[in-house]
């Protein structure tokens, strides 16, 4: 199922901020390139370029190149630490299973994900990051983002 379009999430740990991007297959390649585009903003801005302190991933074809995940393209140091959730565990991903839970709200399991607009992606994206959550004490994962950056 590689040759399919997919959408790729990650979801910050703190805040609960949730980041969505289409790729155009589920190969490796295709998620470091996505993952190096959302890292591209914030590593300017720092000098090291580690913006996520770790990632924790299913056991997905996709996440196979470990190296190429974990290293930053703005110099020789980490990006990241890349960890893999045990096989059919996942309870050790719950925040990520649940924002899917959410992202299928809008885009059943099964749909075409080449016919998803970024405009339909982009506006999901921000309905759940500014939808108010129980164990974010009613606050928007939003807010609470903006809040860790600021500080």
């Amino acid at each position: 199922m590689s040759g399919a379009a997919a959408l790729l999430t990650l979801v910050e740990r703190k805040s609960r901020k949730l980041i969505i991007r289409k790729i155009k297959d589920k190969t490796p390649a295709a998620v470091s390139r996505a993952i190096n585009g959302m890292n591209a903003p914030w590593a300017r801005r720092r000098s090291q370029g580690r913006v996520r302190k770790s990632i924790t991933a299913d056991n997905g074809s996709e996440f196979l190149d470990s190296a190429a995940l974990e290293a930053s393209e703005f110099g020789s140091s980490a990006r990241t630490h890349l960890y893999y959730a045990h096989p059919y565990s996942s309870r050790e991903r719950g925040s990520n299973e649940n924002t899917n839970r959410m992202i299928r709200r809008f885009i059943p399991k099964g749909s075409d994900i080449t016919k998803c607009t970024r405009t339909a992606i982009q506006e999901i994206e921000n309905w759940i990051n500014r939808y108010p959550r129980k164990i974010l004490n009613f606050k928007t994962a939003e807010e609470l983002f903006i809040q860790e950056i600021a500080a």
